[in-house]
């Protein structure tokens, strides 16, 4: 097993100094081997993952268990260790059966910091988890709750980087802090383009821990990635996220979300449509049904008439950025569903001026006019926590 570790250790020393080559396959932190084991040796480490965080075909809590290291605690983050929990759904502490570990939820945690007295614990607390890059997709924010902990407790956080595959473009609207909530908790666009590690140092930059706290922090950076590549996930990153399509329809289809309208849970293809049984003038049909990651879906076994955007090319999905057209036609076209929108769509938009402006019948443009100075101020304001080449493409 030694001799093992040591000429796996060799090839990623090798790898590490390869020099980056454009058509290069990425190479995660996680990977990278003999850049973070170094750091864990005689340590008690707690990880933040989920099934996301695998190291070829092998979980990162088992290759460590495996190579003999001193796991204490997993933290899972919404959606729960494995990945299968509905989004919102409570997610109790457990215990991984594979491993033995101790599974301690940070979802639903209300702000308990009461609830992250376990870092006290522990030396080190690693990071690996694949994010989406919104401001709504709730991983960063457990990232930060943990970083919040590290910092109360002099304890040291080491993110394993991964790529972000929203990450050649910035959109949306800053949040309003009065908004802040479980699906946003920090100051930033709803599309950031930053990865985690990117983030994390932009956290602690920017001092938005509470009473200006700062973690501390080491990145283990991505090899071969640069905010232009268009990083397929190797594994879903959640249950109502399948593909790729719906990583990049998610911007603007969350925000139905926030409305009475479905976007295709407890369908083969969430996030990727967007009905409901009222819509007039669309032919398209989808009917959601309880499944796994959807157990109680919107219009469970109710016919939606809507739209399917899974023919739309990816390349017109990037040039749109975040689409509002998709919310303003299914409000014009719902005249019998009002309210149509409900109290989370500001949690999740940011802001009070879209709602307001699509009721009142502006255009897309005039909307995203509104916050295309909100976008170039914070391109600028990122720029010194950046990791990775970064030329926005749109």
């Amino acid at each position: 097993m030694k001799r093992i570790w040591i000429l796996c250790l060799g090839f990623w020393i090798l790898q590490a100094n390869l020099p980056a080559q454009s058509n290069s396959p990425v190479i995660v932190g996680a990977e990278l081997f003999a850049e973070y084991f170094p750091l864990l040796k005689d340590k008690k480490i707690g990880v933040f993952t989920n099934h996301t965080g695998r190291v070829g075909e092998e979980h990162l809590v088992d290759m460590l268990q495996r190579s003999g290291f001193d796991l204490r605690v997993i933290f899972a983050p919404e959606h729960g260790f494995r990945g299968t929990a509905d989004a919102g759904e409570h997610i109790s502490d457990s215990m991984d059966i594979q491993t033995r570990i101790p599974i301690h939820s940070l979802f639903n945690l209300n702000g308990k910091k009461s609830g992250l007295a376990i870092v006290s614990q522990l030396d080190v607390v690693l990071v690996d988890i694949q994010d989406v890059g919104l401001r709504f997709y709730t991983y960063y924010i457990s990232m930060y709750q943990l970083m919040d902990a590290c910092a109360k407790y002099h304890k040291q956080m080491i993110i394993l980087d991964r790529p972000n595959p929203n990450g050649f473009y910035v959109d949306g609207p800053l949040l309003d802090m009065k908004y802040k909530s479980g699906v946003g908790c920090l100051p930033i666009p709803v599309v950031h383009g930053m990865t985690l590690g990117e983030l994390a140092q932009m956290i602690n930059g920017e001092k938005w821990l509470p009473e200006g706290k700062t973690c501390l922090l080491q990145v283990i950076y991505c090899k071969n990635y640069t905010h232009q590549t268009k990083y397929q996930l190797p594994v879903p990153p959640s249950p109502n996220l399948p593909n790729m399509k719906a990583v990049y329809l998610y911007p603007s289809l969350c925000l139905f979300e926030g409305t009475k309208v479905s976007v295709g849970r407890g369908t083969a293809f969430p996030f990727q449509v967007y009905g409901c049984p009222q819509m007039q003038n669309h032919s398209f049909s989808f009917v959601p049904k309880s499944v796994p990651g959807a157990k109680f879906p919107p219009f469970k076994n109710q016919t939606c008439k809507g739209t399917d955007l899974r023919a739309i090319a990816d390349d017109s999905i990037f040039q749109a950025g975040i689409n509002l057209e998709y919310l303003i036609d299914a409000y014009r076209n719902t005249p019998a569903v009002r309210p149509f929108f409900n109290s989370f769509f500001e949690n999740l938009i940011g802001v009070d001026y879209v709602r307001k402006m699509i009721v009142a019948g502006r255009s897309a443009e005039e909307i995203r006019a509104m916050w295309q100075a909100d976008v170039e101020n914070f391109k600028i304001q990122r720029r010194p926590y950046l990791l990775y080449e970064s030329e926005v493409t749109f």
